[in-house]
């Protein structure tokens, strides 16, 4: 799991004041990676804009992302955890865990999803992530599901 996420992209307690910095928060961790250009986060925000929360994908997490276009220089993932929970206008609010996801094309990430899917399924999955105070921790979460 450690190779789908890397601790270098992961950010523990970020403020946002809604949905839309929380996205663009996660977006900036792939953008100062060099992942993404500051397109692609404007195309996550544009995508909920448009169709809603759809990302929310389960109680307390978002899984933000775009569809596949020339924003996304490399496939990358990120995740942040919110040092306040933040409402999308899902069922599953609020979120306190923001994974954010670029991919170059439409299929070389479904692997990484499904991994990453396995270990949110876990019960306690998201909560341990969302109480996290390090990095490392976060690191240790998702190498122990």
């Amino acid at each position: 799991m450690s190779s789908i996420i890397k601790t270098s992209n992961i950010r523990i307690k970020e403020k946002a004041a809604d949905w839309e910095e929380a996205i663009r928060k996660a977006g900036t961790v792939l953008l100062s990676a060099g992942s993404i250009t500051s397109d692609y986060v404007d195309n996550m925000v544009d995508s909920i804009r448009e169709l809603g929360p759809y990302i929310v994908i389960m109680p307390g997490l978002a899984l933000a992302h775009a569809a596949p276009c020339a924003a996304v220089i490399k496939s990358d993932v990120a995740l942040i955890t919110l040092a306040s929970p933040v409402y999308f206008g899902s069922a599953n609010d609020p979120v306190s865990v923001v994974l954010c996801l670029g991919c170059t094309d439409r299929t070389s990430h479904l692997e990484s999803l499904s991994a990453l899917a396995r270990m949110l399924l876990l019960e306690t999955t998201v909560a341990d992530l969302a109480g996290a105070s390090s990095a490392e921790e976060v690191t240790q979460i998702l190498l122990s599901t």
